[in-house]
Parts: structure tokens; C-alpha cells; sequence
């Protein structure tokens, strides 16, 4: 009997050594960790001496090794002209900037109101590439566009060109496009087909009207 309990004895003691145990989250690494963490801080982003855009936010935690910043509850500004005048505003919960590319994805209700072209535009999440200058939401993603002129309208999945010119949705998309009638002058002059006010339903739009190179 002694041994049968002495035998029991060695193999719990065995079981016990040969695990391992959690007792908690493990700290972060060196690369996980931020650099730097600033509150309520006004960033602005400078190229070859022009300001380009300016954040303010509540909090952002600057990774140097990864070349990220991270943002929450952000407003920005984006600037035209040397800095002199503003080409878009908006918000968001939160962003993430590569601080190199000056890529952006922001994330929790996001609004950008483009001055230059009198459009505002709310999702839920928005992607800025800079080098291809490309403005997009994901595929499944709700957009919401509307002017002070009655154009309202909603689509899924946001694809922007901003260099040629080109607004388009992946998904279904429905609506009142409202075209001025002074715009509508210019763009005959121009040889443009005019775009009457009308609700739109299309698996897929393509709206040219609309320029948006200072994005």
C-alpha cells in the first residue's frame, strides 16, 4: 500500500514540474511598446518645408521601429497651396499613420469634409494611400455623400481616384445626384455630358463631376 502511495506521490510531482503555468499577460516586447506617448497633442506633418496636414488629438502613441503612429479621437486638417489654405478637414475614433508614406486608415466613425469641392463624407472606416492618391473604404463598407446643394446619397464599398477624377462604388449605391445649374453650363462648355438631378440605383457608379485632386 506504501508503495502504490509513494509511486502516486512521484508521478504528481512529475506531472507538476513538467507543466507550465500562466499567470498573466507577458509584457510586451521592445516592438509592442511605443516610443513615445503624448495627450492632447497637435501634430503637423511637414514636407520639403510645406505643412501638409495638421492632427489634433487626445492621445498618440508615436513606434519608431514599426514607423507608426497611432492616434485616437482625432481631428485633422489637410492643407493646399504651400500651407495657405485648407483642402479637407474631418475626424475619427481613431487612426493609424505610417509616418513615412503618410498613409492613414482611420477607423470609428469617420467624417471628411472636402472644402475644395463642397462634399462630405461619413463610413465607418477610410483609407488614405498617398503615393497612388487613393481614398477607399472596404468592399462591404456603408458610404454616406451628400452636399449642401441636396446631393445625398449612399453606396457600399468607396474607390477614389483623386488624380483622374473618379468616384466609384463597388456595391449598390442610391440617391439624389443634384448638378448645378452653373456647373452644368461649364461642363456643356467643356463637352462633359450633364448630369441631371436624379435618384440613382446601379450595382456600380462612376461619378466624374466631381474633382477631388486636393484630397
Amino acid at each position: 500500500m506504501k508503495k502504490i502511495e509513494v509511486l502516486t506521490c512521484c508521478i504528481i510531482l512529475f506531472l507538476l514540474l513538467g507543466c507550465s503555468f500562466d499567470y498573466g499577460e507577458k509584457e510586451p516586447s521592445e516592438d509592442e511598446q511605443p516610443g513615445l506617448i503624448m495627450e492632447n497633442v497637435e501634430y503637423i506633418r511637414v514636407r520639403s518645408a510645406d505643412p501638409k496636414a495638421r492632427f489634433k488629438a487626445e492621445r498618440a502613441e508615436r513606434f519608431e521601429k514599426q514607423g507608426v503612429m497611432r492616434i485616437q479621437n482625432m481631428t485633422f486638417e489637410q492643407y493646399g497651396d504651400r500651407g495657405k489654405e485648407i483642402n479637407a478637414m474631418g475626424s475619427a475614433g481613431y487612426a493609424s499613420v505610417e509616418i513615412q508614406s503618410g498613409d492613414i486608415f482611420m477607423d470609428q466613425n469617420v467624417r471628411i469634409d472636402v472644402e475644395t469641392d463642397d462634399i462630405t463624407i461619413q463610413t465607418f472606416q477610410l483609407e488614405w494611400r498617398e503615393e497612388p492618391h487613393v481614398l477607399s473604404t472596404p468592399e462591404e463598407n456603408e458610404v454616406n455623400i451628400f452636399q449642401d446643394n441636396g446631393t445625398n446619397f449612399t453606396g457600399i464599398g468607396l474607390y477614389v481616384e483623386t488624380r483622374g477624377r473618379q468616384w466609384e462604388f463597388k456595391g449598390d449605391v442610391g440617391g439624389v445626384f443634384v448638378h448645378d445649374d452653373d456647373e452644368e453650363e461649364e461642363d456643356s462648355a467643356e463637352g462633359s455630358a450633364a448630369v441631371n438631378p436624379a435618384k440613382v440605383s446601379t450595382e456600380e457608379i462612376i461619378v466624374k463631376e466631381t474633382t477631388a485632386d486636393n484630397l
